[in-house]
């Protein structure tokens, strides 16, 4: 997807205008979008009763949708549903910036804050869709190597959707900034890079002996690694 300049800065609000080092802010959806298809965990904040949570969880997106999903149980999914404010973080941790000094010390990371109010599928249809999302983000191709969720479990999962429309990301590249004074200092300085990487797989022990030998490992299980870095995008 390509953004025109009329859709630049289409997400900026004053909730999610960057305060801190404004130039690194980044309004356009495409931008956006990039950060929440590589991450693989959000963080939900919310408040119930004036008590903040702030919860760990798996999401998919479609277009210009967020989907979380849980048990229908979900104290969380069930308190989001109601309508209360939501504000949804993921963060792409891409190395650590060693300065000469200890203040400077820094991070290369991109990050997206999201807010908004989900609001429950009950569409057949998307639902399905999005639950798709939610297993091919994890791992593409997934999908259609599966068993599709039966009418019990689309009923005791539920779904939430929350508009991409209120977001900003935050990045952050390249090397330290030193204060002029330090760089003459005897000190080694630069950026360690990280990496997200996947070992070997390991097989479940009550897979059939035909499915247990290492070659029945499906191809988008064992090459993970290389097919998840290869959507990858660095912003300078």
């Amino acid at each position: 997807m390509s953004v025109t300049p009329a859709q630049t800065n289409q997400l900026k609000t004053t909730k999610t205008q960057v305060k801190r080092v404004p130039k690194r802010g980044h309004y356009d959806f495409e931008v956006v979008a990039k950060i929440l298809d590589e991450g693989l965990v959000c963080h939900v904040g919310f408040a119930i009763d004036g008590q903040p949570f702030v919860i760990p969880t798996a999401y998919g997106r479609v277009d210009d949708n967020l989907y979380i999903h849980g048990a229908s149980a979900s104290r969380m999914l069930k308190s989001l549903r109601s309508g209360i404010d939501v504000c949804l973080t993921v963060t792409l941790l891409d190395g650590l910036v060693l300065a000469r000094s200890a203040y400077h010390h820094s991070m290369n990371y991109r990050s997206v804050v999201l807010f908004g109010k989900a609001h429950e599928v009950t569409d057949t249809h998307e639902k399905t869709a999005a639950l798709r999302a939610f297993t091919e983000h994890v791992i593409p191709g997934r999908w259609d190597q599966v068993r599709a969720p039966n009418q019990t479990e689309l009923a005791t999962t539920l779904v939430l959707s929350l508009p991409i429309s209120e977001a900003s990301a935050k990045i952050r590249t390249g090397p330290p900034i030193d204060d002029p004074a330090d760089y003459g200092l005897p000190v080694w300085a630069g950026v360690l890079p990280l990496t997200q990487m996947s070992g070997l797989p390991i097989a479940d022990t009550r897979l059939a002996d035909s499915l247990a030998v290492p070659l029945a490992v499906p191809d988008n299980v064992r090459n993970y690694s290389v097919s998840h870095l290869a959507r990858r995008q660095i912003f300078q």
